[in-house]
């Protein structure tokens, strides 16, 4: 509603209120005046209001303006710049519970799609764990279709699946080794030996390290008794300031009533006590129940007979028919039972340390995740699952999360140290537990 004159002018400042007098006497002026024989005009006395009102109003909003802060003031006479958005490009941060299928569909990607990237994923398998942490960056070319993706699993660890001109997708792994810190903790039993370890600041992984190192010297749940004392070196990966979550067990000494118990990581990923005696039990080279000519041997650099592109073959097959057990190559804790649409039914069991085996198209699975498995156990039967032309057996060796030959690579096989290496692993010990004996001192002191 339009306010008053009289309520309003006396709000004017005074160069405002003698502009309205000098207006309102040319006003009167223009009343009075006579108009020429003839002619028609919209009497003055209608347009008064309208032009009092536009005036008074626009002198208000020039009065509310200048009283502004000066930041607020720009901002009333320039208007916000829009901000580009480069819409070809989407992240995804993985949440528990999160499935590949269930993610491609809430991008608005086919399962057509999802096969192509699973189908290179295959040799590979890095698409089959995805954990909170993970994400997930899509790509999309001009016509919104997916032109790449790439998995982020830490700072040290990129895949990059692309699509090729032929519609396939190829796949690039990404690596950074960062460097390793090592970091030393000490305690003293009270209760269980777990609680303990926790209290110092060991995680349950490192727990089960040491349990799985000295299972068959020590019963941790009888034989771990208060007033024990324990020392840990642990390193840890960074890839600059930021951590890539990945660690490692390097040395571990127990103290027990009874006696001592020792093991120290040499650089070929194998524990050794003291003394350099091996704590590994020996790896099988082929983990079948007979022996089977070999259809295809590990290839990382394999060309696709198809595309003529690389295409890694990381493990090595055998004309195993279905139904022949397959046994764990070595002692370890099984991480894996999955279905996979190109792998079929596989298995994957972290051993000692830096070693992992890899078992694929099963026909059946005997074992659990999580389940504790002894070197020649039976773990499965031979199959021709998922994308396979017949009947085999492929069985991978990881060491330090990279394939590598199985029958060729070197493995545990239970002996001491080599002699050529006996000097340097003998200094590094004397190092580790004088670093040991350091943190005690100073975790006793407070």
């Amino acid at each position: 509603m339009p306010l008053p004159v009289s309520d309003t002018a006396v709000n004017l400042p005074p160069i405002h209120q003698r502009a309205l007098l000098l207006l309102t006497a040319f006003s009167v002026i223009l009343i009075l005046w006579p108009n020429p024989p003839g002619t028609s005009v919209q009497p003055t006395a209608e347009l008064m209001p309208k032009v009092l009102n536009e005036s008074l109003y626009q002198s208000r909003a020039e009065t509310y303006t200048n009283h502004l802060p000066q930041h607020l003031r720009n901002s009333t006479s320039t208007e916000a710049k829009p901000q580009i958005q480069d819409d070809s490009k989407h992240h995804y941060d993985i949440k528990p519970g999160d499935t590949l299928s269930r993610i491609f569909s809430s991008q608005g990607f086919s399962q057509q799609q999802m096969h192509q990237v699973m189908a290179a994923d295959q040799s590979l398998l890095a698409l089959d764990v995805l954990r909170p942490g993970h994400r997930l960056t899509f790509q999309l070319d001009e016509n919104q279709q997916l032109q790449s993706m790439e998995l982020f699993i830490h700072a040290g660890h990129r895949v990059l699946y692309q699509r090729e001109n032929n519609g396939e997708f190829s796949y690039q792994e990404q690596l950074n080794a960062g460097e390793w810190h090592s970091k030393t903790f000490a305690g003293t039993v009270h209760g269980s030996f777990y609680v303990s370890a926790k209290n110092a600041g060991l995680s349950d992984g490192d727990i089960a390290t040491i349990h799985q190192l000295f299972r068959d010297r020590v019963n941790f749940s009888r034989e771990i008794h208060a007033g024990d004392r324990f020392q840990v070196i642990r390193s840890d990966n960074y890839v600059g300031a930021e951590t890539t979550s990945q660690s490692r067990i390097e040395g571990v000494r127990i103290f027990n009533r009874h006696h001592q118990l020792d093991a120290f990581l040499h650089a070929n990923g194998q524990f050794y006590n003291a003394n350099g005696e091996s704590l590994e039990r020996a790896f099988m080279r082929v983990p079948l129940s007979r022996k089977f000519h070999i259809t295809d041997d590990f290839n990382p650099r394999r060309l696709h007979p198809v595309t003529g592109r690389v295409r890694p073959h990381n493990g090595t097959d055998f004309a195993a028919p279905i139904g022949t057990p397959v046994l764990a190559a070595a002692a370890g804790t099984v991480i894996r039972v999955e279905h996979h649409p190109y792998a079929g039914r596989y298995i994957e069991i972290q051993h000692h340390g830096q070693y992992k085996t890899r078992y694929l198209h099963l026909h059946k699975t005997l074992i659990r995740p999580g389940q504790r498995v002894e070197r020649g156990q039976r773990i499965a039967l031979s199959g021709a699952t998922g994308r396979v032309t017949g009947a085999h057996f492929h069985y991978e060796l990881h060491i330090n999360n990279r394939p590598v030959n199985p029958l060729t690579a070197k493995i545990p096989l239970a002996e001491p140290i080599p002699a050529e290496d006996r000097d340097a692993f003998l200094e590094r010990v004397t190092f580790m537990t004088k670093q040991m004996d350091d943190e005690t001192l100073l975790t006793q002191r407070y």
